[in-house]
């Protein structure tokens, strides 16, 4: 019988594990691995594909988000928190305590804390994938400083694509907007911001066929006609995906409140349609995604999770 187990190993599962872990209720923390169709669920979450952080509290000199995760783990551990490079497969909230299984294996706790991420949804272009971190990123605010003085480009045509294409005016000479039809779906509003600025060109009925590059870095894009299906070259040094992020909560699906886009709603800052079941970062997040806030709520779960550990404790229910 645990007192918390926590699912994932972003910068909100590790940061709910520092803090239980101080607080002695002995977390384990599943971090993640491979899934039956044999695909890694990243342990570490999508700061393991992250090159640089900057924007991190107490890092001036910026860090990669390997070694920020790694940091994050060692001081977990220090405090006395396990780690397992294991999947949860199945989950039981309907009663107390709640149950998860792993493998064969069932595993009891009080409390749980869901921090499992969510992922971007990438164009599925090897070349896309071979220039992630050296100029291909699905996240404006996290890497846009980066760009400062450039020409990019910005792929999408909904609210997240054009606020993240009017965030990137701030540092780029020119962001490139492609869509794939002649009119975008984002709210009349946004267009009108974003198509009345001075630095974003659209450049529509086009499809990204293939990353250009160097071998190091991002040189260009070959689009592809949505119309008559003719290829051309666009100049540019970095290439943005917004076309949307789908959270990681198949495994919740009939188990809790999700909203319609299948992010877990939060009841209260952090807690969960179950009592004693908390939800953390970008699985419940879909409007900040920052490592930072992924963390605080991280802390929230876990002071919550020990508050309610100790009154199952003064109720005599825990052993």
């Amino acid at each position: 019988m645990h007192k918390v187990i926590i699912i994932g190993s972003g910068p909100a599962g590790l940061t709910a594990a520092i803090y239980a872990a101080r607080a002695n209720l002995e977390p384990i923390v599943f971090e993640g691995g491979f899934t039956e169709a044999g695909e890694l669920m990243q342990p570490g979450g999508q700061l393991m594909i992250t090159t640089e952080v900057e924007n991190y509290p107490g890092f001036p000199e910026g860090i990669t988000g390997p070694e920020l995760v790694d940091k994050m783990r060692d001081q977990a551990k220090r405090f006395g928190s396990v780690h397992r490079d294991e999947l949860v497969d199945e989950v039981d909230f309907s009663g107390f305590p709640h149950r998860l299984r792993v493998g064969t294996e069932w595993f009891e706790s009080a409390t749980v804390i869901i921090s499992t991420g969510a992922n971007a949804t990438w164009l599925g272009l090897p070349s896309e994938k071979q220039y992630q971190n050296r100029g291909v990123s699905a996240c404006a605010t996290c890497d846009g400083a980066f760009f400062r003085d450039q020409e990019i480009a910005i792929v999408g045509g909904g609210d997240t694509a054009l606020e993240e294409a009017l965030f990137l005016t701030r540092f780029a000479t020119k962001v490139y907007l492609i869509h794939r039809r002649d009119e975008l779906r984002a709210s009349k509003i946004m267009q009108e911001r974003a198509l009345a600025h001075a630095k974003i060109f659209p450049v529509w009925n086009s499809t990204v066929d293939e990353v250009l590059g160097d071998g190091n870095r991002v040189t260009g894009l070959r689009l592809r006609s949505t119309v008559d299906g003719t290829t051309s070259e666009l100049a540019c040094t970095g290439m943005f995906v917004a076309i949307g992020h789908k959270p990681n909560t198949d495994l919740f699906v009939g188990k809790l409140d999700l909203h319609d886009n299948g992010y877990i709603r939060n009841h209260g800052r952090v807690g969960t349609s179950v009592p004693g079941v908390f939800a953390a970062g970008d699985v419940a997040d879909f409007r900040y995604r920052q490592a930072i806030t992924a963390a605080g709520m991280g802390c929230m779960a876990a002071i919550d999770a020990e508050r309610l550990v100790e009154h199952y404790t003064g109720e005599g229910k825990l052993a």
